[in-house]
């Protein structure tokens, strides 16, 4: 008789019941156990956070390298007064140094009321700044910055243009990749520590089943049950209660960036929607963070199930 035939055949005066045979056999693991849906619930919040911080992760990198790239693509050419020179002059011929640069797509002066505008939050509004020694500004977009010698471009400016200076934004741009590769380290780490709360809880979990079940479990043992068959049965119930709290949590972070992205998608028009955009875009984390949170809760899914069995094997060699 085989070991499964073995164990779930009830045996009942020496003789087999024709009538309990037909029945379906009873699981090692009760599926509708309390530990079992204290499990599901625990690993469906570890699903969860999981996926919120990647969805995090996600849209920080993502803005970051929006923002790289429109900073690589923007340069600021400043051109200070100096006492006897004509400084619009100066500016235009910036300009047009600028314009005629290779990979340069544009460039333009700042009007006297975008200055006002920058300087307003200091100086504040209403003030006529015309006597003020102010700087002009041109903002340079570059078509193509690979192809751009900015190097060439300052030293031709300092040359030709009296009291100009090149900002190719570099040191932000610097700044940026630091704080988004700070934000995926710390990111990633979080991960990995709900990853290791999960296992753990499973290793409880799993302790504590088969401490409810030690007879049963002891004498399939004795019996001559292989323990790579009762692993199985601890795994596929495991299996099953991690998949369903890894997909239940990984729908709730799914629900909740996608009302999040309708809700600031409503209020782009407003200031404080305005400013959201300016930092995380249409606050959407893509087809690739919706691909992470289902690679998560299958994930979660089968450490759930490799650490029961893994778990049951150290239980029952431990027992010999």
């Amino acid at each position: 008789m085989s070991e499964r035939n073995a164990i779930r055949a009830p045996v009942m005066g020496g003789r087999r019941s024709t009538t309990r045979s037909k029945a379906p056999p009873s699981p090692i693991v009760p599926a509708g156990s309390i530990a079992g849906r204290s499990l599901m619930i625990v690993v469906a919040i570890m699903s969860f956070l999981a996926c919120l911080t990647l969805g995090a992760v996600t849209l920080v990198r993502d803005a970051s390298l929006d923002w790289q790239s429109d900073i690589v693509r923007e340069i600021t050419v400043q051109v200070r007064p100096v006492d006897g020179i004509d400084t619009d002059a100066e500016a235009a011929k910036a300009v047009a140094i600028a314009t005629a640069t290779t990979g340069v797509a544009s460039a333009r002066q700042l009007s006297s009321w975008e200055n006002a505008q920058l300087l307003e939050p200091w100086l504040g509004s209403g003030l006529d700044m015309s006597d003020l020694p102010i700087p002009r500004l041109i903002v340079v977009e570059l078509a193509s910055p690979d192809t751009v010698d900015l190097a060439a471009l300052s030293e031709r400016l300092g040359k030709e243009v009296k009291g100009a200076s090149l900002d190719d934004h570099r040191s932000w741009t610097d700044r940026l990749k630091a704080m988004a590769n700070a934000t995926v380290i710390i990111g990633f780490s979080i991960l990995a520590l709900v990853f290791v709360a999960t296992v753990l809880s499973v290793v409880f979990a799993t302790r504590g089943a088969m401490a409810s079940n030690r007879d049963i479990v002891s004498v399939l043992h004795y019996v001559g049950a292989e323990a790579g068959f009762i692993a199985r049965e601890f795994q596929s119930h495991f299996l099953i209660l991690g998949l369903k709290g890894g997909l239940w949590g990984a729908a709730g972070a799914t629900l909740l960036f996608l009302v999040l992205s309708f809700l600031f998608g409503r209020s782009i028009a407003t200031p404080e929607g305005d400013q959201v955009s300016a930092l995380f875009g249409r606050f959407a984390i893509g087809p690739t963070g919706y691909l992470g949170a289902l690679g998560i809760a299958i994930l979660i899914a089968l450490m759930t199930a490799i650490t029961s069995r893994l778990t049951v094997f150290r239980h029952l060699a431990s027992i010999e």
